[in-house]
């Protein structure tokens, strides 16, 4: 009987031994799990494991590489040879070589300069209200308003819309004889303006659409940096006795300051690229910037010349210099950011 018993035993002994394994092989199989190549290197799928692990990485970017290369890449070096050359685009076939000849006579040309001007004084003019009126359009978004959702789509509602319903709804509102700013400027006792002939008021006409389009943009930009900033912040200038506008002026504007430059690099990117309220402004001289180039952008300059004169070299010429400038500009903000984080 004893015998007999101690053979069940060793049975059940064995028999969970035998179990302990399996679950531990099993446990090993399982924490070899996708992560791990197989044990035996030299399987077709420890060769498909190793090429999947190193090609899928680059199959995935590799769609956004395509189009850059193809829709962006591609046309600035071709745009970099044209300018370069004497193209007409009447004659696409009979190119010459000019070297620098295009970019010496753009630097020498009274036009560029005017329509660089230009491009300056309305990017100032539009710039400046418009960053300013988000930022305080932001701040009274950032209290618990009623129905501030509803507001926030409303701020958004301008950016929303296109560029040729908001320049064609401010020609109307600009337009000399039957507008409403000249029916305003009449009801007060001021005189009527032409605002398309006028040099300080067509530019003021045309920043007024960037302002109107973009300001809800940039306030929604500001809303969000002013909401990542710590409450904590707040209350500590609560208890030092500091107003609400105290509060905005040594709070608020400080820790928007990465924010702030952000929009002013962006705004200016835009204004070196303004096109198309110009354009549709001036109506039948659109491209020429009004009768004596008054509101003529550096984007018109470009368009007049490569596509109504159909010099296609010097309009290259033309957009390889608005690169630079911008590339000028990332610098500048490049040094300002340091500076920034230095300080802090």
């Amino acid at each position: 009987m004893t015998s007999s018993n101690e053979a069940l035993a060793q049975t059940a002994s064995s028999a969970d031994a035998a179990s302990d394994s399996t679950e531990e092989s099993g446990a090993a199989r399982g924490a070899q799990g996708r992560g791990t190549p197989p044990s035996d290197t030299t399987s077709w799928r420890s060769r498909l494991y190793r090429w999947d692990m190193k090609a899928s990485p680059y199959a995935f970017i590799a769609p956004f590489f395509i189009i850059f290369g193809a829709f962006s890449l591609v046309p600035l070096l071709y745009t970099a040879w044209y300018s370069l050359h004497n193209v007409q685009l009447a004659n696409l076939d009979g190119q010459t070589w000019a070297g620098l000849e295009n970019y010496t006579n753009l630097f020498q040309s009274d036009f560029f300069w005017n329509a660089l001007k230009n491009t300056l004084t309305i990017g100032v003019i539009s710039t400046v209200p418009q960053l300013a009126g988000a930022i305080w359009l932001a701040h009274m978004l950032n209290y618990r308003l009623r129905g501030s959702v509803v507001w926030r789509v409303v701020v958004l509602t301008p950016y929303a819309t296109s560029v040729a319903a908001a320049t064609l709804v401010f020609v109307l509102l600009f337009a000399p004889d039957s507008g409403m700013i000249n029916w305003a400027l009449d009801s007060i006792g001021l005189d009527k303006i032409n605002w398309q002939e006028s040099d300080w008021g067509s530019q003021l006409a045309v920043s007024s659409i960037v302002i109107w389009r973009w300001t809800g943009y940039n306030a929604l930009i500001y809303l969000a940096a002013m909401q990542a900033i710590p409450a904590d912040l707040y209350e500590s200038a609560a208890l030092d006795g500091a107003n609400r506008w105290q509060q905005f002026r040594h709070v608020t504007i400080p820790m928007l300051r990465p924010t702030i430059l952000f929009t002013i690099v962006v705004s200016t990117i835009g204004a070196m690229q303004l096109f198309g309220e110009p354009l549709l402004f001036g109506g039948v001289s659109g491209t020429k910037g009004g009768s004596e180039h008054q509101y003529q952008t550096i984007g018109l300059y470009m368009y007049d010349q490569g596509w109504i004169v159909g010099n296609l070299g010097k309009a290259s010429a033309i957009a390889w210099s608005m690169f630079l400038i911008l590339l000028i500009v990332a610098a500048i903000n490049l040094l300002i950011s340091r500076r920034l984080r230095k300080s802090q």
